[in-house]
């Protein structure tokens, strides 16, 4: 067995030591440097129609649908990536033509489009979105909504270049 000793000359150095690092850290703002890709979510293609249109709403509206796109890495936001949307509403189902429709990100890589009000599909109330721009590694997903009575859904891509 290995004991160590604690001596007030160890005990100074290390505090030396966390407030010259630990300290100076808190005061920089996060970095995003290794950022995952997203990785596709199971059931995400399920009616997924290429080439969708960009439109400004999707039918009557009344729901958001909204998120963010980042590059993998380093974080940087994506603007004028193409995000398709999708999903069971009030106005028709997922496998719809008129319930699919795509928007673009702004300069902080943020999306909004305001589509029907979602409901559920198979138990669960659920959105289906797609980035298919080309440029980086297309991505699936399927966010389910705590209630289906909520009016909004999230969902941020984290790409990855081809």
């Amino acid at each position: 067995m290995i004991l160590t000793q604690t001596t007030r000359r160890g005990f100074l150095a290390a505090g030396t030591a966390f407030v010259a690092t630990g300290l100076s850290g808190l005061r920089v703002p996060a970095r995003a440097a290794g950022l995952a890709p997203t990785a596709s979510m199971r059931g995400g293609a399920n009616n997924y129609r290429p080439g969708a249109p960009i439109v400004p709403r999707i039918g009557g509206g009344g729901f958001w649908m909204s998120g963010t796109v980042r590059r993998a890495g380093d974080g940087a936001p994506l603007e004028g990536q193409r995000i398709q949307i999708w999903a069971h509403t009030t106005e028709g189902h997922e496998r719809d033509p008129h319930s699919h429709g795509a928007t673009l990100t702004d300069a902080d890589g943020i999306f909004r489009l305001e589509m029907p009000q979602i409901v559920p599909a198979f138990g669960q109330a659920h959105g289906h979105l797609a980035y298919d721009g080309g440029a980086f590694e297309t991505v699936f997903l399927r966010p389910v909504m705590a209630r289906s009575s909520d009016t909004s859904l999230s969902a941020d891509f984290i790409l990855q270049p081809v």
